[in-house]
């Protein structure tokens, strides 16, 4: 008999044609996230399960899946599972890393220019038929070349984002749990802990998975500490910043502006955030090129025939 593979929401079709070449396929077929039921019925007979970011698959669900031997998250964070209970039940957890970090990595730098150089602002202005002239103090932003860049977390999306700097001739300050002599030899780059490195930075750019001891890592000491022409940027998990403060130091002044691509609560945002002019907000972006996307469906297809064949997952995160 096939083994049985449910898929919380369409992905490419060659990511699902190789998994229907091997087991029973069901694919979720609205565009949306299942709710707590609906994913309690999915998992029940499923022998592995691909699933996203935003699908919680938490203790009660991993518990009724009987069956599952897999699985594979669809992205490179993976604070959506209970990795802990899975690996309890035996079950493999896997993601889809380094496929997505130079896209991540480049919307980290759009989001850094859209701000420093008011993109967003400056559009909806030419769009509401306000440009009349040019003026010398119209929509003035922030210069970026010879700039101070601090970057928190200095993993493949972090050093990824920090070369990419090397055309701007930034200074480049960066925090990050272990030393990076390569990356300090090759950008002259300097570590140091993290408050210096708010209180130095020009533009600040966090690239941390969501820990226990990374909740909430930039909050209203940390914000206080920034300069206020500062920029802070997050493509990395929204929980790491504490958005109503950030919200609060935005429209105080208290640092210039930001570029958010995730959020404490998605897909809800503060709404204090909103109305401000001097936040760029984006829905969750980061690995949205159709190459990345296509690469990542590819990568946890893979994991689900290889695990569920009888072999090694390529991109374990826990150990079974």
């Amino acid at each position: 008999m096939r083994k049985k593979v449910y898929v919380t929401r369409m992905i490419s079709g060659e990511a699902l044609d190789l998994l229907d070449k091997h087991f029973d396929v069901r694919v979720n077929p609205e565009d949306r996230v299942l709710n707590k039921e609906e994913m309690l019925e999915a998992v029940e007979d499923a022998d592995g399960l691909l699933c996203l970011i935003n699908d919680e698959i938490d203790r009660e669900i991993i518990s009724r899946a009987g069956k599952l031997k897999i699985i594979a998250n669809y992205g490179v964070g993976y604070d959506n599972i209970d990795v802990a209970t899975a690996t309890e039940r035996g079950i493999i957890v896997t993601n889809t890393p380094g496929v997505l970090t130079d896209a991540t990595a480049d919307l980290a730098w759009a989001l850094l220019f859209a701000v420093a150089r008011r993109v967003v602002e400056s559009d909806r202005f030419a769009r509401e038929g306000r440009y009349r002239a040019w003026a010398p103090s119209l929509l003035l932003g922030m210069d970026v070349t010879g700039k101070t860049l601090g970057i928190i977390g200095a993993g493949r999306i972090g050093r990824a984002f920090a070369r990419k700097s090397t055309g701007f001739n930034m200074k480049i300050l960066y925090h990050s749990r272990n030393r990076d002599e390569e990356l300090e030899k090759e950008l002259n780059a300097r570590w140091t802990d993290k408050d210096t490195l708010l209180k130095n930075a020009d533009f600040v750019s966090v690239h941390v998975p969501l820990k226990e001891d990374t909740y909430h890592m930039i909050g209203e000491r940390e914000l206080r500490m920034m300069k206020k022409t500062a920029v802070l940027i997050n493509t990395s998990r929204g929980p790491v910043i504490d958005e109503r403060a950030l919200a609060e130091a935005l429209k105080n002044g208290e640092i210039w502006g930001a570029g958010l691509d995730v959020y404490e609560n998605e897909p809800e945002i503060d709404k204090g955030l909103i109305p401000l002019d001097n936040v760029v907000l984006l829905p969750h972006l980061g690995s949205a090129t159709n190459a990345t996307r296509y690469k990542m469906a590819m990568m946890a297809a893979e994991n689900v025939v290889a695990v569920l064949n009888g072999g090694r997952p390529l991109n374990p995160v826990n150990h079974i």
